[in-house]
């Protein structure tokens, strides 16, 4: 099955045919530099990773180029409630996001263009928009004029006359149509600036991302992602530069990831729910928030409710201990299987009996992933091998070969999708021993004490005082903690 990605332009699923095959021109909005992000901002990165990370896999030549938008309002505000300068706010903020993104585990992008950084550009494309009469100066302002493109909307389906229904245009207001916006602003006092024909000023908002695109990918590129909050004005504005200026299409395959809630509620700062994504990060780990955006499709809302973090915590706990237990069933086999260099060479270690298996679990996933990427079907084929895993294999007991070959399995089926995801990279006992400290944290219980208890109890089941064993087990169960009884001794975890 080849790749079909559902295109927000024509609101369908298309198959992917890029426009240099093998080569893939793919280009991200990134943030705007003023704060620390928050979860919602994130969803973007994570999931098209893991596209830029398919498309390499299935054989393309990828160019993924994410920018970092330094010159803004939002920037410039920040530094004035700060007294600060604005590029000291935008470089602060610049390295709080790479540190944020780097805590992930995501690839680098291969261009990672700045704003400041593209001023001639955007200069000549606004001077080209000019030249080809779609837009005009007004008193030190260069604004878009929308009738003069007539596809405009066409990204949005938005309609330019029921935009316009019950607009009036003041009479002192430089633009002629009130859905013209800003290509160039005239310097304010206070404020950055830059020389330009037109005089000094920066650039608006819109014009920043089609002079990037244009300077790093060319005139047309194969694919533009974003959230679904930039379909409408931003991309839909993008699209009216770009082809204003180039004449020529835009994007081939535009990508809208959606939302996230909080509960069921929208984030927002009126609420005052909005949550960092480093705070997230620091109570419940890098591993959680990005299994938690990749278990939903990208087109659907996802919601951070309490129960859905904790339904993502068991879930995730759930794969990282069948992993932990097939690292102790054949910890030699499994370490060389691990360290092999490509796919086909982990593959070929694999006993016989259970690559039939891997291949349908395989094809499964290509498929899943083939079909707009659909992540959640993914993970539902992990928990099958998980599943699978777990009935031939239980702590303390001896493996058979059926047990060490399903164990070899899910090691590789589950580096396979976490090279895609940069999910499950993680030592897995190192993982859960960490996983299981956050959530002692959160219920303000020491590990040392954890450890008294269970000794106790091995001493009283060692002495036969049922009664004082059975009372322990009462008392770290009514503290979240499950205890397993084997031969070498018990093994405890946070109950999750």
């Amino acid at each position: 099955m080849s790749l079909h990605i559902y295109n927000s332009q024509s609101h369908k699923k298309e198959e992917f045919k890029p426009l240099e095959a093998p080569q893939v021109k793919m280009y991200v909005c990134g943030p705007t530099v003023y704060d620390l992000l928050h979860v919602g901002n994130f969803r973007g990165p994570i999931f098209f990773n893991l596209v830029r990370n398919w498309l390499a896999h299935l054989g393309y030549q990828v160019k993924f180029v994410f920018n970092y938008t330094d010159v803004d309002d939002k920037i410039i505000n920040r530094a004035q409630q700060e007294g600060v300068a604005a590029e000291e706010i935008a470089e602060k903020y610049i390295r709080e996001f790479q540190a944020d993104y780097q805590r992930l585990g995501l690839r680098t992008p291969d261009v990672i263009p700045r704003v400041t950084e593209t001023m001639n550009e955007i200069k000549t494309m606004i001077g080209q928009l000019i030249e080809n009469q779609k837009a005009y100066v007004s008193d030190h302002d260069v604004l878009y004029s929308i009738e003069k493109f007539t596809e405009y909307g066409k990204l949005s389906g938005r309609n330019t006359e029921d935009l316009l229904t019950g607009v009036r245009i003041d009479p002192t207001e430089k633009k002629r149509s009130p859905l013209d916006f800003a290509l160039w602003k005239a310097a304010k006092e206070g404020e950055p600036f830059w020389e330009s024909a037109w005089g000094k000023g920066r650039p608006g908002w819109h014009i920043e991302c089609s002079a990037m695109i244009k300077k790093h990918l060319g005139d047309t590129i194969d694919i533009h992602g974003g959230g679904m909050d930039l379909l409408f004005p931003h991309h839909e504005n993008e699209v009216a530069q770009s082809e204003g200026a180039n004449q020529k299409p835009f994007v081939r395959y535009w990508m809208h990831n959606n939302m996230i809630n909080f509960g069921g509620a929208k984030m927002s700062k009126s609420l005052g729910n909005i949550r960092t994504a480093r705070s997230f990060m620091d109570q419940y780990t890098p591993e959680v928030f990005k299994f938690m955006i990749l278990s939903s499709h990208y087109r659907s809302v996802s919601d951070l409710s309490p129960e859905s973090i904790e339904q993502a915590i068991a879930g995730l706990a759930r794969i990282y201990s069948a992993l932990a237990l097939a690292d102790e069933v054949e910890p030699t086999r499994i370490a060389e299987m691990v360290a092999s260099k490509t796919p086909v060479e982990f593959y070929e270690k694999l006993p016989a009996e259970v690559k039939p298996a891997y291949t349908e679990a395989w094809k499964k996933i290509e498929t899943a992933l083939n079909d707009d990427f659909n992540t959640s079907e993914v993970m539902a084929v992990l928990f099958e091998q998980v599943r699978a895993f777990n009935t031939l294999n239980k702590r303390g007991q001896k493996p058979g070969a059926k047990a060490i070959a399903q164990a070899q399995l899910l090691k590789f089926v589950t580096s396979q999708v976490g090279r895609l995801m940069n999910l499950f990279l993680e030592p897995a006992a190192d993982y859960l021993k960490n996983l299981d400290d956050l959530l002692l944290q959160k219920k303000e219980i020491k590990r040392t004490d954890v450890d008294r208890l269970v000794n106790s109890r091995t001493q009283a089941r060692a002495e036969k005082n049922f009664a004082e064993s059975d009372r322990l087990r009462e008392e770290l169960t009514k503290l979240g903690i499950s205890v397993s009884d084997l031969p070498s001794g018990s093994y405890w975890e946070v109950s999750k």
